[in-house]
């Protein structure tokens, strides 16, 4: 199982849960996490980032939709081959709503 190492702001404005799932595309893109690699378990990564189970499940179910991972029950959660072109245009629109949200929260303070 490979180790990612995140770095969270609880202060930032941004949930934690899109704070995850921008960190994990990040580590996909630079190549530091490859095709094939497993990630933590949900509960792994909740104890290791000291945050709630469900922020992590929350993360790992809309990078599952984006097609970046795959989860299989009882044998882990692993990052996937680039895909299609419509892989690549969910990444972009999810890496959007990442920064609409992160503008939003700038607003807010």
């Amino acid at each position: 199982m490979k180790s990612i190492h995140l770095v969270l702001d609880f202060h930032s404005g941004i949930p934690i849960y899109l704070q995850i799932v921008e960190q994990i595309q990040k580590l996909a893109a630079s190549g530091q996490l490859l095709p094939g690699d497993q990630l933590p378990t949900v509960r792994q990564l909740a104890a290791e980032i000291r945050v709630n189970f469900n922020t992590v499940a929350r993360a790992y179910r809309m990078l599952d939709d984006a097609g970046l991972i795959s989860t299989q029950q009882g044998r882990g959660t692993y990052l996937l081959e680039p895909g299609p072109e419509n892989l690549e245009r969910k990444i972009q629109e999810a890496t959007l709503e990442v920064k609409i949200k992160r503008a939003l929260g700038a607003l807010a303070r």
